[in-house]
C-alpha cells in the first residue's frame, strides 16, 4: 500500500478516507528537520497552512508524487519544486465555499437587526427594544463585489431572501449573471443603487483598497458594507469616518489588513461588527476540504487524474521547446486584451499561427487564461484547472489554428464584450514578448514591465508632440513610443511606455485634447 503523511491537523473524516487505500501516518507539526528525515519514505503528504513545504522537503521526497493541501492557498508549498520533480499539487478550492457565503449572510442579518448591541445591552441588565431597531433585507439591493465562487453562493442565498442583487464583475459572461438571477452593472451604478455591498474579490494591485475614500462617497446613504474576502480591500480610516460622518450606517468585518489586527479602530466601534476571520471556520467545512484532498490525493496515487490540481502536470520536451518562449506571450496579450477592453466579458477566440499550432496547445490556452482571469479569481489558474475556471464564469474559449504570413508565430487574443471587440497579437522574439498588433494597428511594443498609455487619435501633425508635452508638464516621464496608423490622416495609434502611472483625473484630461479618440493605460 502507498504510505500518507500527515502532518497538520485535518477531520477524522479525511483520514478515515485515506485509510482505506494507504497506510497513513499523522505527524503533527514535525520541524523542518524532522521533516526532511521523514519524507523520503512516503508517497503522498497532507498538510495545511502550518507545514512549509520548500524545495529542499520536495527533493528529499525520492517516493513522493502527490502534496494535498486541505485548504485553498498553497503558498507554503514550493510549486515549481514540485512540478520539476513531477510532483502534483492538489488542493481544494470549494470547501470552504459554502461556509464562507453563510458568514457572509449572518453578519448581513446581524448587522441589519443590530444583534450584537441588542445582545451586550440586555446582558448588561438594559431592556431598550426602542434603542434598537432594524432593517428587513427583503426588496433591499445587495451590490456583489465579485461573482466567484462565494460571491455566487452568496446571491443566490440572498436572492432566496428577496432581495434584488446586483453585482460588479467585469470577468463574468452576461448569461452567467442571468442565470442567477445576477443583475451586472459598472462600479458607479452599484456603490449608488446597493443598500448592501459584500465584496468577494482576490487582493492584487487593483483591488487593494477598492474601497476607499472616493468609493465610499459615491454610495448610497445609510449602505452596509460586509468584507468576508481580505481586510486590505478596504480604506479601514475611511471606513470609519464614513461610519461616523453617518454617510455609511454599518460595517461587518471578518478579515483585518493585520491579523491579529492589535488595536485597529474597527473592534470599539459601536457600529461595526467584527469576527477573527471565520468566514471558514465550520465542522462541516473542515470536514469537506479534508475529504476533498484526501480523494485527489487517492486518485493521484491510483494514477488517475486529480480534479484541482494546482501545478502544471509535465509536457513532453519537444512541446515546451517550441512552446516555452509563447507561455508569456500568451499572458501578456491577454492581460492586455483585458485591460484594453470595455464592457462585460463575453467570449474569447484564441489563434495561434504557425509552427506553435502544430503542437498540443493547452499550455497556451491555460497561460491566456491565466492572463484574463489570473488577477481575479480566487483559485491559482494553471494549465489543470484554467478550462473549469473559465467554464465557472460563463466565458466561451474557441481557439483557431492557422499557417503564419508577417512572423513565423503569432498568437492572438480577441475579446468580445458588450461593448465590441478588441484584440491584441504577439509573438516571442530572443529577447522576450513583442505586442505586435493592438486592433487594426500594427505596433512593435517591446518586452519589459511598467505602464502602457495608448492613444487613438487623428493622424495629422503635432499629435505626438502636443501628448509628449502634456505628459511631460506633468512630471511623467516617457521610456518609447511606437506608431501605427490605417492612413495617412486616418486613425492611428500612438503608443508611449510610462515610467510612471497616468492618474485616471489626468487620463481624462490627456483624452479631452483635441483629435484624441480615446486614453488609456495598461500595466504589463
Amino acid at each position: 500500500m502507498p504510505k500518507v503523511l500527515i502532518t497538520d491537523k485535518i477531520a477524522q473524516d479525511g483520514i478515515d478516507l485515506l485509510s482505506k487505500e494507504a497506510e497513513v501516518d499523522v505527524r503533527l507539526a514535525p520541524s523542518p528537520e524532522e521533516l526532511l528525515e521523514l519524507i523520503g519514505g512516503y508517497d503522498a503528504l497532507v498538510v495545511r497552512s502550518q507545514t512549509k513545504v520548500t524545495k529542499a522537503v520536495v527533493e528529499a521526497g525520492k517516493r513522493l508524487q502527490v502534496i494535498g493541501r486541505a485548504g485553498v492557498g498553497v503558498d507554503n508549498i514550493d510549486l515549481d519544486a514540485a512540478t520539476r520533480r513531477g510532483v502534483v499539487v492538489v488542493n481544494a478550492p470549494l470547501g470552504n465555499t459554502i461556509s464562507a457565503a453563510e458568514h457572509t449572510i449572518a453578519l448581513m442579518l446581524a448587522m441589519a437587526r443590530r444583534l450584537p448591541e441588542a445582545h451586550a445591552s440586555l446582558r448588561a441588565g438594559r431592556w431598550e427594544r426602542e434603542k434598537f431597531v432594524g432593517v428587513e433585507l427583503r426588496g433591499k439591493t445587495l451590490g456583489v463585489f465579485g461573482l466567484g465562487q462565494v460571491g455566487t453562493e452568496v446571491a443566490r442565498r440572498a436572492r432566496a431572501m428577496e432581495m434584488r442583487v446586483v453585482a460588479h464583475d467585469p470577468y463574468v459572461a452576461q448569461e452567467r449573471a442571468q442565470s442567477l438571477g445576477v443583475e451586472l452593472l459598472a462600479m458607479d451604478e452599484l456603490l449608488q443603487q446597493a443598500d448592501f455591498i459584500t465584496l468577494h474579490v482576490s487582493l492584487t494591485a487593483s483591488t487593494r483598497d477598492l474601497l476607499g475614500e472616493e468609493e465610499l462617497s459615491k454610495m448610497k446613504p445609510g449602505v452596509r458594507i460586509v468584507n468576508t474576502a481580505r481586510g486590505e480591500l478596504i480604506d479601514e480610516v475611511a471606513l470609519v469616518r464614513a461610519i461616523d460622518e453617518g454617510r455609511v450606517a454599518g460595517a461587518a468585518i471578518d478579515v483585518f489588513r493585520e491579523e491579529p489586527p492589535g488595536e485597529s479602530p474597527l473592534l470599539t466601534h459601536d457600529r461595526i461588527i467584527v469576527t477573527p476571520h471565520l468566514g471558514a471556520s465550520t465542522e462541516e467545512a473542515q470536514e469537506r476540504v479534508a475529504v476533498d484532498v484526501a480523494e485527489q490525493v487517492l486518485a493521484v496515487l491510483r494514477g488517475e487524474p486529480a480534479l484541482y490540481a494546482v501545478n502544471a502536470p509535465l509536457v513532453s520536451a519537444e512541446t515546451m521547446v517550441v512552446l516555452r518562449p509563447f507561455l508569456d506571450v500568451a499572458e501578456r496579450t491577454a492581460a492586455l486584451a483585458v485591460q484594453l477592453c470595455e464592457g462585460q466579458l463575453d467570449s474569447v477566440e484564441l489563434v495561434y499561427l504557425g509552427e506553435i499550432a502544430d503542437h498540443d496547445v493547452t499550455p497556451l490556452r491555460a497561460a491566456a487564461i491565466k492572463g484574463l482571469l489570473g488577477p481575479v479569481s480566487e483559485e491559482n489558474v494553471t494549465i489543470v484547472n484554467a478550462k473549469l475556471v473559465a467554464e465557472h464564469r460563463g466565458l466561451r474559449i474557441t481557439e483557431r489554428t492557422g499557417p503564419a504570413e508577417d512572423f513565423a508565430n503569432l498568437l492572438s487574443v480577441c475579446v468580445t464584450t458588450d461593448q465590441g471587440q478588441t484584440t491584441v497579437s504577439g509573438t516571442a522574439f530572443h529577447d522576450g514578448t513583442h505586442i505586435e498588433q493592438v486592433n487594426d494597428f500594427w505596433v512593435d511594443i517591446p518586452p519589459g514591465d511598467g505602464y502602457l498609455l495608448f492613444c487613438e487619435n487623428v493622424d495629422r501633425p503635432g499629435m505626438v508632440g502636443a501628448v509628449g508635452e502634456f505628459l511631460g508638464q506633468h512630471d511623467i516621464n516617457i521610456s518609447f513610443m511606437r506608431l501605427g496608423r490605417e492612413k495617412v490622416r486616418g486613425r492611428a495609434l500612438m503608443v508611449l511606455g510610462l515610467d510612471d502611472e497616468l492618474s485616471p483625473e489626468l487620463l481624462k484630461e490627456l483624452e479631452s485634447m483635441p483629435d484624441i479618440h480615446s486614453a488609456r493605460v495598461a500595466k504589463v
